[in-house]
């Protein structure tokens, strides 16, 4: 099998996580990175014995795909300079600074039918493809994601920096256009909102909850799912999650009925969970970074094949998230 030839953009703290995946794939072989600021960059690629450019476009021509870890407003530049040479591309999220950028990136892609991955990392959680297995239709999500203040990204609010994550997987979960969103937003200590809540309705009636904040005293990443097959009930950080299915509960739901009809049964006594069929989510621990890249090299290799999170994908999650920031920068507080 002949490897892929990767580089990557950017020898910050993600681009350094990448570059050690890329190392270590058997498909790969990392071949650059790029920085503008030499000293780090060149320690980057001296760890991973590697090339380094200060310049970009000094890649065209030695690789075939390169990840994009740099600040989002360089990412049309970057992702315009390799698409027209054919060089696939994975961009870290947001896809870029606008939807309007967005949209040039993805019609680039199709124009030079060249393949784009959005590094919604996020959705190759092991807990996020283990849900996708089951293959639910959901009608009400609830997404909960919170953090004590990073000190990092305060030129971005928390919709693009932390909230994006969700509204990427419950883009994937509802499988159905926005129809509106509701959002409300407040910023306290950087210029942008620090906390947000939205609701999402979907043309398909499905409607999500979600809720964002880099102001809490503790860290949680969590998402409920409701649906007719089942309920879910997730834990992104813990990596484990329970799954109450309907079918194997409908004989509770009956007898509950029937006692209830008699009047006369004490329920004070029934502990509710002992009567459902819980069942402990089947989660693997593959790490989130590799089983994005590996999706995106495969599809590099395989035109039939598709990345884990597609250009067009974090399209959609950009434009949800402005329709988001639209509602939060309208709503005036009295």
């Amino acid at each position: 099998m002949n490897k892929i030839r990767t580089a990557v953009i950017g020898a910050g703290k993600m681009g350094r996580i990448h570059a050690k995946v890329l190392s270590k794939l058997p498909e790969s072989s990392l071949t650059a990175i790029v920085d503008l600021q030499q000293e780090k960059g060149k320690k980057l690629a001296k760890e991973f014995k590697c090339e380094f450019f200060t310049d970009p476009a000094q890649l065209i021509g030695k690789v075939d795909a390169v990840t994009i870890s740099a600040p989002t407003t360089s990412h049309l530049e970057l992702a315009e300079l390799f698409i027209k040479n054919k060089i696939a591309v994975l961009i870290e999220k947001p896809l870029a600074a606008s939807a309007e950028q967005g949209e040039k990136i993805v019609a680039l892609a199709k124009e030079y039918d060249t393949v784009v991955a959005v590094g919604h990392s996020e959705r190759c959680n092991p807990v996020v493809q283990a849900m996708k297995r089951l293959k639910i239709e959901p009608k009400f999500i609830q997404a909960e994601r919170i953090s004590p203040y990073p000190f990092r990204s305060t030129d971005i609010g928390v919709v693009l920096d932390v909230m994006i994550h969700d509204i990427d997987i419950i883009l994937a979960l509802a499988q159905s256009p926005v129809k509106k969103v509701d959002a409300f937003g407040v910023n306290v200590i950087a210029d942008a909102e620090d906390i947000c809540n939205a609701r999402i309705f979907f043309e398909n009636g499905c409607v999500a909850n979600v809720t964002a904040s880099r102001l809490a005293l503790k860290t949680v990443r969590k998402i409920r799912v409701f649906s007719r097959q089942a309920y879910l009930s997730l834990d992104f950080l813990k990596k484990e999650g329970i799954v109450i299915k309907t079918d194997p509960n409908v004989d509770v739901v009956k007898w509950v009925k029937e006692k209830q009809a008699l009047g006369t049964f004490d329920f004070t006594g029934v502990n509710w969970p002992d009567l459902l069929h819980i069942e402990q989510l089947d989660i693997d621990d593959r790490e989130p970074l590799r089983v994005e890249q590996e999706s995106f090299l495969a599809a590099v290799a395989d035109k039939t094949k598709r990345p884990e999170v597609t250009g067009e994908e974090g399209l959609a999650a950009l434009r949800c998230a402005e329709a988001i920031l639209g509602c939060v920068k309208e709503h005036k507080w009295e």
